[in-house]
């Protein structure tokens, strides 16, 4: 089993940047694909950013292609999500997720993942 905790969510003004972390207990990360996804007010939830179980494979959704950047600390088994460039739109409850099975094909859907954060609240102001 695997726990999954999200912090450093916050309000910021448009343009400005903020990093998010998801630190797992219970076992290592290693070998589990890990991805981010995001849910609005009244939306679904929305695929964000992806890492490959193998590390060396990073997606992305276009609406923030450039703008944010997944990355992990195996020593700290934690995944971050730098947000540079924030905007309005970008305003969203962010899940961390991790799946030790999750194909490249599958990355973009929350349900392919086995394990699933809390939630953490971020807000762009304009």
């Amino acid at each position: 089993q695997v726990q999954l905790v999200e912090s450093g969510g916050g309000l910021v003004q448009a343009g400005g940047s903020l990093r998010i972390s998801c630190t797992a207990s219970g076992r290592t990360l290693r070998g589990y694909a890990t991805g981010w996804f995001r849910q609005a007010p009244g939306k679904g939830r929305e695929f964000v950013a992806a890492l490959a179980r193998s590390g060396g494979y990073t997606y992305y959704a276009d609406s923030v292609k450039g703008r944010f950047t997944i990355s992990t600390d195996s020593g700290k088994n934690t995944v971050y999500l730098q947000m540079n460039s924030l905007k309005p739109e970008d305003t969203a409850v962010y899940y961390c997720s991790a799946g030790a099975r999750v194909i490249t094909s599958s990355l973009t859907n929350h349900r392919a993942y086995d394990f699933e954060g809390q939630g953490i609240q971020v807000t762009v102001s304009s």
